[in-house]
């Protein structure tokens, strides 16, 4: 038995551990698996083959795209996107003869980043809110909000807007501005990016 939500969507071929949290609104779909204890917001998009360990948070509108793993000591803030077959891990040295779980090192992932497809976070990892990582990267680190994140190994090549473009042109009092939105955005002495127009920790208009 459950106490899940009423509109949670499961799909028949999923398989879904009693005891673990899932919030109102999410769906999980084809094949995916998710363990007692993992703790699944609202709202959220769990797709095809992806597996959520049991030590694993996982916060409201987050979407995790198809044949992701999700393991213990990761956590995914509001809003996460998470690329197709993304990678995770929760150990720098893993060897198949010691058992290393009491080592687990944890990741998190703030608000509004998007990991693109392929891509690869190294446990211990901290992505800042808004940051996006590109398609193959690999990223290990602190990484600071809004930041663009490249290659391999991933390096910050600039910042990104809320609504995911790259930062480049200013205004007249040499803030950066969104092409999309036009929202301005504002770098700070010690290399810090903060929005001037949209408080980061609500949703977007």
């Amino acid at each position: 038995m459950n106490d899940w939500p009423r509109d949670v969507l499961i799909h028949p071929s999923a398989c879904v551990d009693p005891g673990c949290s899932i919030g109102s609104g999410t769906r999980v779909w084809h094949f995916s698996h998710v363990m007692a204890g993992a703790s699944i917001g609202k709202d959220c998009t769990i797709g095809q083959n992806v597996f959520v360990a049991a030590g694993a948070r996982i916060g409201n509108h987050v979407k995790i795209q198809n044949n992701v793993s999700v393991y213990d000591g990761v956590e995914l803030e509001d809003e996460v996107f998470c690329g197709p077959s993304c990678v995770f891990t929760n150990v720098k040295n893993p060897r198949s003869e010691l058992s290393r779980r009491s080592q687990f090192s944890a990741t998190r992932v703030r608000r509004g980043a998007s990991l693109g497809a392929n891509s690869t976070v190294i446990c211990g990892a901290d992505l800042g809110r808004y940051s996006l990582l590109g398609a193959g990267a690999v990223v290990s680190g602190q990484h600071p909000d809004y930041a663009l994140l490249l290659g391999v190994p991933a390096r910050q090549v600039g910042f990104v807007s809320r609504h995911g473009h790259r930062l480049e042109a200013r205004d007249s009092d040499g803030n950066l501005l969104c092409p999309e939105s036009r929202f301005r955005y504002r770098e700070t002495e010690s290399g810090a990016l903060s929005c001037l127009d949209h408080p980061e920790d609500l949703p977007l208009p």
